[in-house]
């Protein structure tokens, strides 16, 4: 038998272990509909949040509206949102610092976790239309106590924070990430979180990479490279 006869067999061999799986799993070929005309079901994995009580209910109604503002807003995907709120309640943080407000999207995740804590959350935006925005949707949830958003340039204003920071993220211009974590280790206390969305390169710069990786003095790790990628940098004790 020659090659080229060797390989079509090996292939008619494949597709046909591939379809018998298939068969097995239920699944339809492809351009075929599944047996019954019914579509899978939503992923577990991919399941709302579920509101403990009236509060967390409020704002999760507003993340829900805000959630078509996402691309635009250039706002973190919600599995992001997420993670942000369970690294926060799993601190105890008492102070979150954001930079990168938009329209407060992140932000009412944190918060979600700051009622609980007990902290604060000081959010950063240069863009005036964004902090008014912002500032409504703080409100419209019920968090306006808890949020303060600073407006101007967070190189020069995250200087002003006096207390220590258990949690700093952020999610703003990419070139300045490298002076963003530079400011940001000394502030942050022993056992606390930088946290950077978008640490792919590109658009992570490569010197902010080699920051977060090359310092003895913290650890970092990788999250949802899938996606935007989010880097969790621990200041150790």
């Amino acid at each position: 038998m020659g090659d080229e006869p060797r390989a079509m067999g090996r292939r008619q061999a494949v597709q046909g272990i591939v379809l018998a799986l298939g068969a097995g799993l239920g699944l339809a070929q492809a351009g075929e509909p599944p047996k019954g005309g019914q579509r899978p079901g939503p992923s577990p994995y991919d399941a709302p949040p579920l509101p403990k009580n009236e509060e967390e209910k409020k704002i999760l109604a507003i993340l829900a509206e805000l959630e078509p503002q996402r691309g635009p807003m250039l706002s973190v995907p919600r599995e992001d949102g997420r993670l942000l709120r369970v690294l926060t309640e799993v601190a105890g943080a008492k102070q979150v610092v954001e930079v990168g407000t938009s329209n407060g999207y992140s932000g009412l995740w944190f918060c979600l976790a700051l009622r609980t804590t007990g902290g604060r959350l000081t959010t950063h935006d240069i863009d005036p239309a964004k902090v008014k925005l912002a500032n409504d949707n703080f409100r419209r949830a019920g968090v306006e106590q808890i949020a303060t958003v600073v407006e101007g340039d967070a190189h020069q204003k995250i200087a002003e924070i006096k207390d220590p920071i258990d949690i700093a993220f952020v999610d703003a211009d990419k070139p300045g990430y490298l002076d963003y974590v530079t400011k940001f280790i000394p502030m942050i206390r022993p056992g606390g979180l930088f946290v950077a969305h978008n640490a792919k390169i590109p658009p992570a710069e490569p010197a902010f990479i080699r920051a977060i990786t090359t310092n003895p003095d913290i650890e970092t790790i990788f999250l949802n490279m899938h996606a935007m990628g989010v880097a969790v940098t621990l200041k150790k004790r």
